[in-house]
């Protein structure tokens, strides 16, 4: 029988590997509030977006949901995390930023100032 180390052991590896066929180790991550007051905000098509942008192949790009955001004044929110960059929210994401977001920020590499949130 396995101790307990070995089953957390075996849990912790059959999770990382579950994350890694879903492209989480990818250099560019993107979390979509999902949120309840964000899916009537307009996530929901924000996150259609993304997912498309997928299918239609971009490429190194992990795309997930997150939780409240706590600013639901600012809502949709967007979180992109590119490898050896600082973090960057934007906040009122419409279908139209999400594209831009995807051409000028994963794609192009700059951030877009104006949609920030600080």
């Amino acid at each position: 029988m396995a101790t307990p180390h070995e089953i957390v052991t075996q849990k912790r590896a059959a999770a990382l590997q579950r994350l890694a066929a879903r492209g989480y180790d990818a250099p560019s991550k993107v979390f979509i509030g999902m949120a309840t007051c964000e899916i009537a905000a307009g996530s929901k098509e924000v996150m259609e977006v993304f997912q498309e942008a997928l299918k239609g192949g971009l490429k190194n790009v992990y795309v997930s949901q997150k939780g409240c955001f706590g600013r639901c004044n600012l809502e949709p929110t967007v979180d992109v995390i590119k490898k050896g960059k600082k973090p960057v929210t934007y906040g009122k994401v419409t279908v139209d930023r999400a594209k831009e977001i995807i051409e000028k920020h994963i794609i192009g590499g700059k951030a877009i100032a104006e949609y920030i949130i600080k």
